[in-house]
C-alpha cells in the first residue's frame, strides 16, 4: 500500500480531515524517515487541507522531525523535574560519549541528541526517548549501558546476511 493509499485509507477515520494531519504525518514520517517540505506538502494536498496548518502541526512536536535524525534520536527532557534530577548533567555526558553537540548526529549516522521541553513522564525523572521507548530514572551509568546496548543493536543487525535481515533496517 502507498503512503497516499495509507493516509487516505487513515484520513477516512475522522469527520474533519484536518484531524487527519498528525496521524498523516506519523505515515509520512515512516515512509521518509523525516519530513522535509515537499513531503508537508504532499500530505497537505492528499489531505486537501491548507498546507501551514500541516507546517504548523509538523513544527510544534517533537516527535516530526523535518530534518534527517540518526537511527536512534535521543531525546532528552530538560524541563523542571528532569532538570533538578540532573539532566543538565545528563545532557554533558550525553555530549561527551557521542562526541556531539545537542541537535547534532553523529558522523555514522547512529544517534541524533536533542533535548526536549517535557516527555510527560516526570515520574521517571530525568528521561529520556529514544525512537518511540522511554527510559527514565538515568544516570551516567545507565546512560552509558542504553548506549551500549544500542550500538549493540546495529552490530547485530549489520551481521545479518542483507538478504536475511527484516525490511526497512
Amino acid at each position: 500500500m502507498t503512503m497516499r493509499e495509507r493516509i487516505k485509507e487513515a484520513a477516512a477515520r475522522y469527520p474533519d480531515q484536518r484531524s487527519a494531519i498528525m496521524p498523516a504525518l506519523l505515515i509520512a514520517q515512516r515512509e521518509h524517515g523525516h519530513l522535509p517540505g515537499q513531503v508537508l506538502e504532499e500530505v497537505a494536498d492528499i489531505l486537501g487541507v491548507e498546507r501551514i496548518w500541516v507546517y504548523e502541526l509538523a513544527t510544534f512536536y517533537t516527535l516530526f522531525h523535518t530534518e534527517p535524525v540518526g537511527m536512534f534520536h535521543l531525546q532528552l527532557c530538560d524541563n523542571v523535574s528532569c532538570m533538578l534530577c540532573g539532566a543538565e548533567d545528563l545532557l554533558k555526558h550525553l555530549e561527551t560519549a557521542l562526541a556531539i553537540r545537542k541537535g547534532d548526529t553523529t558522523p555514522d549516522g547512529l544517534f541524533t541528541l536533542s533535548s526536549v521541553e517535557c516527555l510527560g513522564a516526570c515520574e521517571m525523572a530525568p528521561v529520556m526517548q529514544v525512537g518511540d521507548d522511554y527510559h527514565g530514572a538515568l544516570d551516567v551509568a545507565r546512560i552509558d549501558a542504553l548506549l551500549d546496548n544500542l550500538r549493540a543493536t546495529t552490530e547485530r543487525v549489520a551481521s545479518i546476511e542483507p538478504s536475511a535481515r527484516p525490511q526497512g533496517e
